[in-house]
């Protein structure tokens, strides 16, 4: 692959360049080009990593939705903070991202939730995310209960929703030529207050 030009960084502000790149990894990720790997940090400290999909990159964050009893929505809850790496192999580029978090239960969850295939709505209601699961034909067992009780519409559940990112810290990668790749950091030291950007070695 050809070595991107600087011109892939350009932007007047970080999540405009997101865009641009995650619309060109659209175009040529076989699969879930919206994955990340979403870390966040429990009460003693330690990291927990797992990939989620980042659903909507707004102006000023990025939302994914889940359940929220999670062990994942626990620790953000509980911390109001967390990253994630966006990595495109087939373009080599990464993006990695810091900031608040905070719950996103308007209208966009409920919209959302509502395009999802009717199947997967009625696996949020059935699924009690992280808890023990003895036997897998419980879950199911569950689900077709719920088909008779919900209907065919079934609203979303008052403890699934979404969760908004608002970003302190975009950092952009692109694979150079002999390991000397390209990194520009975009930082503000609090939400609402302007960026400075900054090119990093390698």
């Amino acid at each position: 692959m050809e070595e991107p030009g600087k011109e892939i960084f350009d932007g007047l502000e970080p999540i405009g360049i997101v865009r641009k790149w995650f619309l060109e990894a659209k175009a040529v990720e076989p699969n879930d080009p919206d994955a990340v790997a979403l870390s966040t940090v429990d009460s003693l400290g330690f990291p927990n990593v797992r990939m989620v999909l980042m659903r909507l990159i707004l102006d000023d964050g990025f939302v994914f939705f889940t359940n929220y009893e999670s062990v994942k929505a626990s620790e953000i809850l509980n911390s109001n903070k967390a990253s994630f790496l966006y990595h495109w192999k087939t373009l080599r580029r990464q993006i990695r991202v810091r900031g608040e978090v905070f719950k996103e239960d308007s209208h966009l969850a409920d919209q959302y939730f509502s395009e999802r295939s009717l199947e997967s709505r009625y696996g949020a209601w059935a699924s009690r995310q992280s808890k023990t699961l003895p036997d897998k034909n419980l879950l199911h067992n569950k689900i077709e209960d719920l088909k008779k009780k919900l209907g065919n519409n079934p609203e979303r559940p008052k403890f699934w929703g979404g969760f908004k990112l608002i970003p302190f810290e975009v950092e952009f990668w692109a694979d150079g030529k002999h390991r000397l790749h390209d990194r520009f950091r975009w930082h503000r030291e609090k939400i609402g207050e302007n960026w400075t950007v900054n090119r990093l070695y390698p």
